[in-house]
């Protein structure tokens, strides 16, 4: 019989580990594109936000900004804290754990993380709380590196880390397809929301070698590695990477709860 790979929600000890960096993470991930930001705004019936799997609120403080009140869900507690840091209140839970209470919500959101929630569990408590004709948004920056960054950033964890799936072969898109795919199929099977619609925003950003290897650390990829091979893999890629211009494109699957 074939063999059936875990989903990434079931990798829990990845899940919870951009905590160990999470004031890297703050500093050196990026915002989302006001275009996004400000459409989950205009299209929700009102100001109550539920940010699931907040992190360091980076999200959280884009809606904050554009009128919102937001309530974080997040199970890393040193995620939670400098969210909190920042403003926004958050309750340390996983999304499928989480107690409403009876509150409800004019927009459930994710950003970055719906791919470590069950996208049915996930999409059925969401639909609990959402006010009919509000939006459940799940959304992902798709970091797509120039060829010759991706050929050193392959070439680093060959040499360190040969058994790692090869994540810079194909476009970076591939990789988040099934994570949207399940995404849409958890809305469709909670039964309680409109058919998934697909939100797409291309965008480029200028780092520095330095802020690339900032940024690097708190990626999945590198979150889990034992430190040694990780200042061993960042030595390696300081001694290649170069100032470059990355692509993205801000992925969104989103539903109307009926």
């Amino acid at each position: 019989m074939p063999t059936i790979e875990p989903q990434p929600h079931e990798h829990r000890d990845v899940a919870e580990s951009f905590g160990a960096q999470a004031e890297r993470y703050d500093r050196a991930r990026p915002d989302y594109p006001t275009e996004i930001i400000d459409r989950i705004v205009r299209e929700a019936p009102g100001p109550r936000i539920l940010d699931v799997g907040i992190g360091t609120g980076i999200a959280a403080r884009q809606l904050q900004q554009a009128g919102c009140t937001v309530l974080g869900v997040e199970p890393d507690e040193r995620m939670a804290a400098l969210a909190r840091g920042g403003g926004t209140d958050v309750e340390v839970a996983t999304f499928e754990d989480w107690e409403p209470r009876g509150r409800t919500f004019d927009a459930v959101v994710a950003a970055q993380a719906w791919h470590w929630v069950d996208p049915l569990a996930g999409a059925v408590t969401a639909a609990g709380v959402l006010r009919p004709g509000s939006r459940l948004t799940v959304f992902w920056n798709v970091f797509q590196p120039p060829p010759e960054v991706a050929s050193v950033l392959a070439g680093a964890f060959s040499r360190f880390v040969p058994q790692a799936p090869a994540f810079f072969d194909r476009p970076a898109i591939d990789l988040y397809r099934s994570m949207m795919d399940s995404a849409g199929q958890g809305m469709i099977q909670a039964g309680a929301f409109h058919p998934p619609e697909e939100w797409r925003r291309p965008w480029t950003r200028h780092y520095t070698r330095a802020q690339l290897l900032e940024m690097l650390p708190t990626t999945g990829g590198m979150t889990r590695l034992p430190a040694d091979t990780r200042t061993a893999i960042l030595a390696d890629l300081a001694t290649g990477l170069v100032d470059t211009t990355i692509h993205y494109t801000t992925v969104a699957v989103t539903a109307r709860r009926r």
